[in-house]
């Protein structure tokens, strides 16, 4: 019984000092990043403007400022039909983190190693840094949401 009574007391302790050790490192970091601000983006058309690509528009959700350039969100909508010498190019982004969420229509693409996937309303993925990918198709109304970090990267493009 005092054996049991002994073990219990040092796994309390021990815990106790792992929630120190989470809490300290959550500060930490809070500490090496620069403070964000709040910030809301409500969906108005004349927000989207010419992107990255020709055959989409994107709106950009005011993410990048508010976070002193940690992430960047925007809206990519498809502004023109697919055609495969226009999109279908292979390419990676030099990002750190890369998600993408359909919000509507669907979205077809093939990542180097992984295959080639369709994505529809409600699906999601994340890209990991520098997988090569090359867009297959999508529908006339699709929009996506995609979340990266950091707000300022590169794409490349392959050929």
């Amino acid at each position: 019984m005092a054996k049991a009574k002994r073990k219990a007391k040092a796994t309390k302790a021990k815990s106790k000092k792992s929630k120190r050790k989470v809490v300290a490192k959550s500060a930490t970091r809070a500490k090496a990043r620069k403070p964000q601000r709040f910030v809301l983006s409500h969906h108005r058309e004349e927000d989207f403007d010419q992107g990255l690509r020709p055959y989409s528009a994107y709106r950009d959700l005011g993410i990048a400022p508010a976070t002193n350039g940690m992430v960047q969100a925007h809206v990519i909508r498809m502004t023109k039909p697919f055609t495969a010498e226009e999109v279908a190019i292979p390419h990676y982004h030099d990002v750190d983190f890369q998600m993408v969420y359909v919000l509507k229509g669907w979205f077809r693409s093939e990542f180097e190693g992984q295959g080639a996937h369709t994505f529809h309303a409600g699906s999601c993925w994340i890209q990991p840094p520098k997988i090569k990918h090359t867009v297959l198709g999508y529908s006339d109304d699709c929009e996506l949401l995609e979340i990266v970090l950091p707000a300022d990267f590169d794409t490349v493009t392959l050929k």
